[in-house]
């Protein structure tokens, strides 16, 4: 068994190391191949994924064991591949008043079938309750049962992002783990959440709505491969096929990050009937992997980036002066990190003030910005030397530097 708790900043802790979540929903078929011959979930975690949701909407009594193996299946497939189980549930952790009902068993049993398994990571809760008009009380008797049943693995709910703080604080005591699900770029945009911001900004006003919903619990976000919105169906004849670009997933990301994500899943590769034949036949969209979520994710897994999603936020205030600048200080032994990215329109340099002294008291004189680089001695000629992650001066605890639409930069500063 892996012991899975949440430290005080609400960084995941498994098996006693820091880790900041990135998952798949759905993954590709266990056992299956990538379109050039690869194990499909070998792949996936040396492409940094780390959870795949796995469980069901429909467990049932009458076939109950039969489900176990199945899912069996696929726990031990994660705990050979080094990955871990967001085990859904389904409408199981809803409970009623009444102690012993048959639902209740039926948790039980599929709780005491996993929750040794190295495989499990956390379980997945009822999907989207508040926007299903899901009373809490039923949730919250689930979470206690599921907490005595087994208090080494946290319960995850995810709500759609629609809900106001008001309206998501009742499932507070339901969850160890709450967040919701974003899928901003289709034909129209933005129309999921019915909102005024149709932009892909709006990953981050439903990511402040989570955090402050959550009331200090840790908020991991769901963002987009493909939804229903974008997979043409008998159902939604006229959807038109739409993909986050990779500078548009690596922003949505960041952003999340930003506005305190502490984990991330990636929804939609499944949904082969709008992917390329190869990725079809393969059982998952392989293309987005390659072009956007591999890239993305090696970078955010990187020894570079990945400390700064897993360290607590910075005492010292850093601030961008620019209003449509949001960003996030973070700070290990090592390093200050500053993560910032730009919702608005404009182009222009932007000025961030706060950064600390150094530990020995000395001012801070100059930082990297993460995954972009220079050569180093600069050209030319081209070649000539080798790259370096380009640098920023720092001044009088300031800095300056170019921000367009949607743009994101990692800062590194050397403590």
């Amino acid at each position: 068994m892996t012991s899975v708790t949440i430290d005080a900043t609400g960084a995941l802790v498994v098996g006693g190391q820091k880790v900041f979540p990135l998952g798949l929903s759905l993954p590709p078929p266990v056992g299956g191949k990538t379109p050039d011959g690869k194990d499909a979930w070998q792949e996936l975690k040396a492409g940094g994924a780390s959870f795949v949701r796995t469980g069901r909407a429909d467990w049932d009594a009458q076939q109950i064991d039969a489900q176990i193996a199945a899912e069996q299946k696929l726990e031990d497939a994660a705990a050979a591949h080094g990955l871990h189980c967001w085990l859904w549930l389904g409408a199981l952790p809803n409970l009623p008043t009444t102690a012993g009902s048959p639902r209740e068993q039926l948790l039980t049993k599929v709780v005491d079938a996993f929750k040794a398994h190295p495989g499990l990571g956390a379980y997945k809760g009822i999907d989207e309750p508040q926007h299903s008009n899901l009373a809490a009380a039923g949730l919250i008797r689930a979470h206690t049962k599921l907490r005595a049943l087994d208090p080494d693995h946290p319960v995850v709910i995810i709500q759609a992002p629609v809900g106001t703080v008001a309206d998501l604080t009742p499932y507070r005591r339901a969850f160890d783990i709450t967040g919701a699900d974003i899928y901003p770029v289709a034909y129209p945009p933005g129309e999921q959440t019915g909102g005024p911001n149709k932009d892909i900004s709006v990953v981050g006003d439903v990511t402040r709505t989570m955090v402050e919903a959550a009331g200090g619990k840790p908020v991991w976000m769901t963002l987009q491969i493909a939804w229903s919105g974008t997979a043409t169906s008998t159902s939604r004849p006229n959807s038109v096929p739409r993909f986050p670009s990779l500078p548009e997933e690596r922003f949505m990301a960041y952003q999340a990050i930003v506005n305190g994500a502490r984990g991330l899943v990636f929804f939609g590769g499944h949904l082969t009937q709008i992917t390329r034949p190869r990725d079809a036949k393969a059982g998952w969209n392989w293309t987005f992997w390659d072009l956007v979520l591999r890239p993305l994710l090696l970078e955010l897994t990187s020894t570079a980036v990945g400390p700064a999603l897993v360290a607590p936020n910075a005492g010292a205030t850093v601030t961008a002066g620019a209003q449509d600048v949001e960003l996030v200080a973070r700070q290990d032994d090592r390093f200050l990190y500053v993560i910032a990215v730009r919702r608005g329109t404009a182009t222009n340099r932007v000025t961030f003030s706060g950064l600390p002294p150094k530990h020995d008291g000395t001012p801070i004189a100059d930082g990297q910005v993460l995954f972009e680089y220079t050569q180093d001695p600069l050209p030319p000629p081209i070649g000539a030397g080798q790259q370096v992650f380009r640098s920023v001066g720092v001044a009088s605890g300031a800095f300056r530097d170019w921000f367009g639409p949607h743009d994101a930069h990692v800062y590194r500063f050397g403590l």
